[in-house]
């Protein structure tokens, strides 16, 4: 799971994440969001909300890790949902994040 953040952490200096609720929803309503990453002490309404939108969008789902490791690993304060953009990064989160992905799946196909 460590190895998730330092990619998250690397993603984000690369300006590939966006962050909170709005821009991370905008994000997925545009297709731009590949990954969203979702704080598990986030309060059932987001949680729900998220898995809904991302359920819709087909855009894969993590809820894993806190509030505080998640914003701490992209150099920030808290930090409930982040939405990863790019491909790559996307794929190689997932992958440090094993079976915790869950919602539509990462395709190596879609752009």
């Amino acid at each position: 799971m460590n190895k998730a953040l330092s990619h998250l952490g690397l993603a984000m200096r690369a300006g590939k994440v966006v962050t909170g609720d709005e821009a991370v929803l905008k994000a997925i309503r545009s297709g731009e969001a590949k990954l969203v990453i979702l704080a598990a002490d986030a309060s059932d309404n987001t949680q729900k909300k998220f898995r809904d939108k991302c359920g819709t969008y087909d855009i894969p789902l993590a809820i894993v890790f806190h509030r505080d490791e998640l914003g701490a690993s992209i150099g920030k304060d808290q930090r409930v949902a982040l939405a990863v953009t790019d491909k790559g990064f996307a794929e190689m989160i997932s992958r440090g994040l094993g079976d915790t992905v869950g919602g539509g799946a990462i395709d190596k196909g879609r752009q």
